[in-house]
């Protein structure tokens, strides 16, 4: 659960930070309001699944931030911030950084999937690299104004959308187990 919710923190971030122009003023602020309740409900089904299991309620899992994952995280940020600095110098249009931050979350998600066994993570990191490209290939566009929706604003609602459903399922998996033990 703990990777859900930084998950979908990081979501509601995309979301607020790049829900603007060209979007309509009421679009824009609807979907920085779903994005934050969505975070907070994540928040609350963290806190449920920490109680579950202070109480013998809820599921262990295996190690999450492990070797594997610090080898993905550090080659993470080696690509975010190198690639921003590339795509500074190759005087690449600002809306390219968001883009570029999808590419790599995304790619972070796929390559995490394998070490933590879980691949429910592979699609929506699929997805993010998908739409991070998708702005990338805009910025030479016309439609370069919405690539800070394409890659950032839908890359929010998918994290987002991928930890409700996840930690919904994670929750109801372990009520479920929980009546079948009482």
């Amino acid at each position: 659960m703990t990777g859900l919710l930084i998950g979908a923190v990081f979501g509601a971030v995309f979301v607020v930070v790049n829900a603007h122009e060209p979007l309509n003023g009421v679009v824009a602020t609807f979907l920085r309001v779903a994005a934050c309740l969505a975070a907070v409900a994540v928040a609350a089904m963290w806190f449920s699944a920490a109680r579950g299991q202070r109480t013998g309620e809820g599921g262990s899992g295996g190690p999450m931030f492990g070797r594997g994952y610090l080898a993905v995280v550090a080659a993470e940020v080696l690509l975010l911030f190198g690639g921003l600095r590339v795509l500074a110098a190759w005087e690449r249009p600002v809306q390219a950084n968001v883009a570029w931050i999808a590419v790599v979350v995304g790619v972070h998600f796929v390559a995490l999937a394998p070490i933590w066994r879980t691949w429910d993570i592979a699609v929506p990191g699929a997805l993010l690299t998908v739409l991070g490209v998708a702005g990338l290939v805009m910025t030479g566009t016309a439609a370069i104004a919405w690539v800070p929706f394409v890659s950032g604003v839908l890359s929010g609602v998918t994290l987002l959308a991928g930890a409700v459903t996840a930690g919904w399922r994670t929750l109801a998996s372990a009520a479920s187990a929980a009546r079948t033990a009482a």
